[in-house]
């Protein structure tokens, strides 16, 4: 049996994640849980899996969770904040840590739980965007391992199977284009949050659902995929696919081009990541190639949706500078999500933040996320004005 943490569980990746250990309780134990805010989610998962440890990061839903707990003398173990994440990241009798929680936060419970040994479910972009060369250091110190849940990632990671990487010519990485592809940018000025959030495909959460409408989405996997794959950016090319069927693609140097396609459904990754390297019955339903009349491929607009090629030159400066790259991204897409700067801002923000910070060749993980409070900073300060100028 293997027991489980999933760092994020109350999101749209960790709910899925639950639901693949659902499907297959006499193989899988669930050990960790956490949350955000999302006090009554967490509560229904203790009551249905009965975690030894669950963790909140908002004082006020600890507090309740925790009362609850007590009243009702459930045995699960109370934690809070980073703390919580680490603890339940590295716990001794844990296999596999799922790392479903958004933003630079997953760094350093992923990094704990890489120097425990475990073996990691990666559904955080951000883990490898801000901190790869750290990452992969680790990785190697601790004989861990990193089992990509991206459908991307998990699509490449399958396709490259039985398959030396020397012979990869290119990595494929298909994109839906989001809920404006093929929109220029006199007609993104007055987008508004809703609509930004309305994905033609996926339903994800908030921020990435953002970063899929800025390709922003696109420019993290990009990075993620060097990192995982050992792969030069000149070799990873993005391909915009509206139908998503085909999650991503291999080409070899002989010209054959392995692809894996599948339901628009995350829980096909996240079982194929929790079962590997064998495969299990399906959870999820399988394609009719009768009822799909064709698919498309376009080129991306990396004019349009700059943050793509913002995220191409980050990769190839590398150092910091893709760790500066993702902490103005979280910091614009926050205030865009709360109504304080236009959508197109958001791609100003990242330019002008990657402008302003200083790139570092060599850094430590505290240099990450002191970068991160730093742009943080600067980015809710520079902008603070713009509520006023949006009314």
């Amino acid at each position: 049996m293997k027991k489980i943490s999933i760092l994020g569980s109350t999101g749209s990746i960790g709910t899925q994640t639950l639901d693949v250990i659902r499907s297959d309780r006499e193989n899988f134990k669930l050990i960790g849980v956490s949350a955000n805010s999302s006090f009554q989610k967490l509560v229904n998962i203790i009551n249905e899996f009965k975690p030894e440890y669950a963790v909140l990061n908002e004082k006020s839903s600890y507090d309740k969770v925790e009362e609850y707990c007590s009243n009702k003398n459930v045995n699960t173990k109370i934690l809070f904040g980073i703390e919580g994440l680490n603890t339940i990241a590295s716990l001794e009798n844990v296999d596999i840590v799922v790392t479903s929680v958004v933003g630079i936060v997953g760094l350093v419970p992923t990094i704990k739980a890489i120097r425990a040994g475990k073996t990691i479910a990666l559904a955080n972009k951000e883990t490898l965007v801000a901190g790869g060369e750290i990452v992969k250091r680790e990785l190697k110190q601790n004989n861990a391992k990193i089992i990509p849940v991206d459908s991307e990632h998990g699509a490449i990671f399958q396709c490259l199977r039985g398959n030396k990487i020397e012979n990869v010519n290119k990595l494929i990485v298909t994109a839906s284009g989001g809920p404006f592809r093929g929109k220029k940018r006199s007609e993104l000025l007055d987008v508004t949050v809703d609509e930004a959030l309305n994905h033609p495909n996926w339903q994800m959460g908030r921020k990435l659902t953002v970063d899929s409408a800025t390709l922003m989405n696109k420019g993290l996997e990009v990075i993620e995929a060097h990192w995982l794959f050992d792969m030069p950016y000149e070799k990873i090319q993005v391909l915009v696919h509206p139908e998503s069927l085909i999650h991503s693609m291999v080409e070899y140097k002989d010209g054959s081009i392995i692809a894996q396609l599948g339901s628009k459904d995350m829980r096909l990754p996240i079982q194929y990541a929790l079962n590997y390297p064998e495969r299990k019955n399906k959870v999820v339903d399988t394609l009719d190639f009768y009822s799909i009349s064709s698919l498309h491929f376009e080129k991306p607009d990396m004019d349009t949706f700059r943050p793509l090629k913002l995220a191409y030159e980050a990769g190839k400066i590398g150092g910091t500078m893709p760790a500066i790259l993702n902490c103005a991204n979280e910091a614009a897409v926050s205030l865009f999500l709360s109504g304080r700067i236009k959508f197109l801002d958001i791609m100003d923000i990242l330019e002008d933040c990657m402008n302003k910070f200083e790139r570092k060749g060599d850094y430590t993980l505290d240099d990450i996320l002191e970068l991160n409070r730093s742009i943080k900073n600067y980015v809710n300060l520079k902008y603070s004005y713009a509520d006023e100028r949006i009314k």
